[in-house]
């Protein structure tokens, strides 16, 4: 199969449009068109549906993009492996975490790699859903739980606990809860308990704020948790990684935790010999051990 016709082919695909992938490709609209004619002719198929408003797939020709896209990320993940095997240490690392971890105790951190490696580019995806590594929808996965995907390297980085904090201005106004009971005549602010960071410690939370409370507060992430607790919202429920920084932070019921849940940092195998992977992940591993309040594994 003729590999130029494919990555046209692609580049049609990827912007639904002769016009824009001939642009793309700095080809005429006909050189592309008679190459999308000449590939669906050898293998017998149509791969689009022509529309005034542009190109659609058919159902052929999303097998093909699917096959596409799968070569498109081997060939850069493989560019990206070449560049590594240099000494020098350059170009952009796709890191997954959630929005609390990443938001709250990784990026205040990154200038600290930057000073190092001045040309690494990292690019920092914050989000709650797990993305595909294999796929190469990330590099690298920072998450509160081990990674369930195959054919992948993990690394246990540590433990964190969930816990009740305030300000002293809301305790000042409000009072400090002795216990669980007391906490009903309180303002709580949390995340929803549907939240996917929420699980792995459930069973511990979910009896706490089942009943009554003065308020309630549900936010979908830990940053907005925090923020509202700072500024004398309520008693917030907060990983523990968010006292390193936040030390205004007095915590409430210090008896009183979730069971340790595992933070793991994950990455496809073939990404194991990488010098960008490698610096990331010593880089977290260093600031982990700098934070004495961590519970490192």
């Amino acid at each position: 199969m003729d590999w130029d016709k494919l990555r046209i082919f692609h580049a049609v695909a990827d912007a639904g449009s002769l016009t824009h992938a001939g642009d793309a490709l700095h080809l005429s609209q006909s050189a592309v068109s008679r190459q999308i004619r000449a590939l669906e002719e050898t293998l017998g198929v149509t791969l689009f549906h022509r529309h005034a408003r542009g190109l659609i797939l058919t159902e052929q020709g999303e097998l093909m993009f699917d096959a596409t896209s799968s070569m498109s990320k081997k060939l850069e993940s493989t560019e990206a492996r070449l560049r590594d095997s240099e000494d020098e240490v350059f170009g952009e690392l796709k890191v997954t975490t959630s929005v609390g971890f990443g938001s709250l105790w990784l990026s205040p951190r990154m200038g600290r790699l930057y000073d190092r490696y001045p040309d690494l580019k990292i690019d920092l995806m914050l989000e709650e859903r797990v993305l595909d590594l294999p796929m190469r929808e990330a590099d690298v996965a920072i998450r509160m739980k081990e990674p369930s995907q195959a054919d992948l390297v993990r690394r246990r980085l540590m433990d964190v606990n969930m816990r009740f904090y305030a300000t002293q201005p809301y305790l000042d106004k409000f009072g400090t809860p002795e216990s669980f009971e007391e906490l009903r005549s309180h303002r709580i602010v949390s995340q929803n308990l549907t939240a996917q960071q929420v699980t792995a410690s459930l069973n511990w939370i979910r009896p706490i704020l089942a009943g009554e409370h003065l308020s309630h507060l549900t936010v979908n992430n830990y940053f907005g948790v925090l923020q509202a607790v700072l500024y004398n919202v309520g008693i917030g429920l907060l990983p523990s990684y968010v006292t390193v920084d936040f030390p205004q932070l007095i915590r409430v019921l210090p008896d009183d935790q979730s069971h340790q849940v595992p933070v793991y940092l994950a990455y496809p195998e073939e990404l194991r010999h990488s010098k960008k992977v490698a610096i990331f992940r010593d880089f977290v591993l260093e600031e982990i051990k700098a934070d004495k309040k961590l519970s490192q594994i």
